[in-house]
């Protein structure tokens, strides 16, 4: 026999899934087709709708024809996001504040959570950039999502995971707003030259030292402004609210993400000339100047070009050239951020 849920657990996962119901629906969905699809009462669909009207999604109700979603507020739900079958959101766990997505999903990986879990948070107080760096995540401002990946890989290809993430957010980014997104070498996504997002890619390994997992980590800026930002930050940051009259709604940046996600994930690590095709497409770092920040000093060179795996060919004031890795070296414009 299962496990019996606490009443209150149980009427949020019903509430999710009515909403996962309404919100995936093509055409008007009725009470009792609901309550067969999720084997509860009648009564208890009414209920759960009603406590989402209460959060403030609009749901027509047409007699004769059922239930319709016609609005959805700015919140954060596992039943606008949750994608049964596929490989990436078929388990999607919403925060309202976490420390870290990408620590939440570390820690439910060693609970055993199965690849393609996403975990999404409107604020996180912890949040970490690369090298070490803090990582500004204001609340109800920005989209902060981690997926958990075990993918069947080389250590090799999975370093060149976070460039393709790089490419995935630029994608989902474009199909949700039609903005043109470039990259900066090598995993910061652009809008007219400033950061629209921050990726952090962790490996997990087992007591063998294998890998166990991936958790690559997303902070994109939907709404932020020049004034939440501040003077230095805004400099070299963006959101998508100073491109668009409107911006999007977090969840629908969210949605866009995991659908992106869903097909790296399909695609990985076969894929990759696609993947590096796009990314030298998009790459705004290469043919220009730029500046090597080591923790030794600064050094200028001239990018010449993306290589096969992902590292950036470099040509030093001396003439000689030198692959750089993301790992031990940092890339600035020498004019600005990018």
């Amino acid at each position: 026999m299962g496990a019996v849920l606490p009443r209150k657990e149980a009427s949020f996962m019903l509430k999710d899934n009515v909403l996962r119901l309404l919100s995936s629906a093509p055409a008007p969905l009725s009470g009792q087709a609901m309550s067969r699809e999720l084997k509860v009462s009648r009564a208890a669909v009414w209920k759960a709708m009603e406590a989402l009207r209460k959060e403030g999604y609009t749901i027509e109700s047409r007699p004769g024809l059922g239930y319709r979603l016609l609005s959805s507020p700015d919140l954060l739900s596992p039943g606008l996001l949750t994608r049964p079958g596929q490989a990436v959101g078929n388990r999607v766990v919403c925060l309202d504040v976490t420390d870290s997505t990408n620590n939440e999903c570390k820690r439910l990986a060693a609970q055993g959570a199965e690849n393609g879990l996403v975990v999404v948070a409107g604020e996180q107080t912890g949040g970490k950039g690369r090298r070490g760096r803090s990582f500004l995540s204001l609340p109800g401002k920005g989209l902060y999502l981690s997926v958990l990946l075990r993918p069947q890989a080389s250590l090799r290809q999975v370093q060149q995971l976070t460039a393709w993430c790089a490419v995935a957010v630029c994608r989902a980014t474009e199909a949700l707003t039609g903005l043109s997104c470039q990259i900066k070498w090598v995993n910061d996504p652009l809008l007219d030259g400033k950061k629209l997002c921050g990726i952090l890619c962790e490996l997990g390994l087992d007591d063998d030292g294998r890998l166990d997992y991936v958790v690559v980590g997303m902070g994109v800026n939907v709404s932020q402004t020049a004034e939440d930002f501040g003077p230095e930050l805004s400099r070299m940051a963006t959101s998508l609210g100073q491109h668009m009259a409107s911006p999007p709604r977090r969840s629908e940046v969210a949605a866009a993400l995991i659908e992106e996600l869903n097909a790296l994930w399909n695609g990985f690590p076969v894929r990759r000339e696609f993947y590096l095709e796009e990314y030298r497409r998009r790459c705004a770092t290469t043919g220009q100047m730029v500046r090597l920040i080591r923790e030794d000093g600064e050094r200028e060179a001239f990018a010449e070009r993306v290589n096969d795996d992902f590292t950036l060919r470099v040509r030093l004031p001396d003439g000689n050239t030198e692959d750089v890795f993301s790992g031990e070296v940092s890339v600035r414009g020498l004019e600005g951020y990018a």
